[in-house]
């Protein structure tokens, strides 16, 4: 645990952040669950004497037996084929991310670093996103008002980071006014704007991992929902986010293109939020190609191309079944870094984004249906999706999520006719020239 009186308190009731329903509840009981076995200090003597703390628990507490079935938290929690970090806001969906994605417990350590982010700067976020991916492998956290919150300094113990050659020896990343935890070997990133402290991340993570990076992802800085999904992909490659107007380019940020001319450099995002101008300016300064990896008018459709665009090493070409995804709110920025670890291992998966809290737009139900999995002979040898859900039901409503539950679930293909193919009855031996499983993808479509 963090030394210092601050943290010493855990059984207290967090008062700073209300947890609204019993899917909330889980996310905190998993955090005061964790912080409370006694995990070991960070203390700046790396021959100290480190006690591993077992896995946390989810432990959910009432004063009476649950009364419906809906009490025990689904399916609001999650279901067959999503899970909901249920944070009130962006300070909690980033503890209960960390925590889920470094689960320390037995032999297994948390990361060895954390990254702490103003949750007011969602650009910071969306930067900082990079440090997730390996061989750093920093998750962010979030600070308010020069403080560490009650949720993020319960993360911060639980996770315990420890530094490494892999983190320059540093346990904490702290952005701006983050502050600085009592006795953690901390670097701190500076910028007066988003431009800068996106460079900084970049130069940061460059000297980390001793190597230049492969691709540069150019976001808006002014359109938090056109910028979020960059979030998801610096976590799952380490390519650094830059930063952009409509019509012009920062100068920090056109230096750092300058001194990596030869990297291909990808705009994220319609001429609406980068121009045409802009995207001149930046050729300019690279020798190498520069393109544009989301072209789409509204942040739905736009995060939709992206998760769909390839181009040799560079995007998700997310194009059938088979995979992880991550939906959070425009209406919420700041989530996209506070969740960007989901992205950064387990499913790995793109982050989507909606402008309505109560159903999939249009748009994106149609994307989820066109990955929906499907299998012609024996489901349990097909491609299975999973959602996660990030924030509250005031960010994603239960119905959404039922809806994006029932799109993701693996179906049977049905033929041109419609009937259901169901498969052989049990033992009837494969037809010649098809593997195991037959075809998986392609659910109801015409065969």
């Amino acid at each position: 645990m963090l030394r210092g009186a601050r943290y010493t308190d855990l059984t207290h009731r967090i008062r700073a952040h209300p947890v609204r329903g019993l899917a909330g509840l889980l996310v905190l009981a998993a955090l005061i669950a964790a912080a409370a076995i006694g995990v070991a200090s960070l203390v700046d003597d790396d021959d100290a004497d480190r006690s591993v703390a077992p896995a946390p628990e989810v432990i959910v507490r009432t004063e009476e037996a649950p009364e419906e079935p809906t009490d025990l938290g689904f399916p609001a929690f999650a279901t067959a084929n999503t899970t909901r970090v249920a944070g009130p806001d962006s300070v909690s969906v980033a503890a209960g991310v960390a925590l889920a994605t470094f689960p320390a417990g037995g032999a297994v350590e948390g990361p060895n670093a954390v990254t702490l982010v103003p949750a007011d700067d969602w650009a910071a976020g969306v930067a900082a996103a990079s440090l997730a991916a390996d061989p750093v492998g920093a998750p962010v956290l979030l600070s308010e008002d020069d403080e560490l919150p009650e949720l993020t300094g319960l993360a911060l113990a639980a996770l315990d980071p420890q530094g490494s050659a892999e983190t320059g020896g540093r346990q904490v990343f702290a952005v701006g006014a983050a502050p600085e935890p009592d006795g953690a070997r901390t670097t701190r990133i500076e910028g007066a704007n988003a431009a800068e402290v996106a460079v900084e991340f970049a130069r940061l993570r460059e000297r980390l991992t001793d190597e230049a990076p492969r691709h540069l992802l150019i976001a808006t800085a002014d359109d938090a929902g056109f910028a979020m999904p960059a979030a998801a992909w610096a976590a799952r490659s380490g390519d650094p986010v830059l930063f952009a107007q409509r019509d012009s380019i920062p100068r920090e940020t056109l230096a750092f293109i300058k001194d990596h001319d030869d990297v291909p450099v990808y705009l994220l995002g319609p001429e609406s939020v980068i121009s045409g101008k802009a995207e001149d300016r930046i050729a300019q300064a690279s020798k190498a190609p520069v393109r544009r990896a989301g072209d789409a008018d509204d942040p739905v459709a736009n995060a939709i191309e992206f998760a769909r665009f390839a181009d040799g090493t560079f995007g998700w070409n997310i194009n059938d079944p088979g995979h992880g995804f991550v939906i959070a709110n425009v209406e919420r920025p700041a989530d996209a870094g506070a969740a960007a670890a989901l992205s950064a291992g387990g499913t790995w998966g793109p982050l989507l984004v909606t402008d309505d809290a109560t159903a999939a737009p249009a748009d994106l139900e149609g994307y989820l249906l066109d990955m929906k999995p499907g299998y012609d002979v024996d489901p349990t040898r097909a491609v299975y999706n999973h959602v996660w859900i990030v924030g509250d039901e005031s960010a994603v409503s239960v119905d959404f999520q039922v809806e994006v539950d029932e799109i993701a679930e693996v179906a049977p293909i049905r033929s041109g006719s419609g009937e259901a193919i169901l498969g052989p009855e049990p033992g009837t031996p494969e037809p010649e020239g098809r593997g195991r499983g037959g075809d998986s993808s392609g659910a109801d479509r015409d065969q």
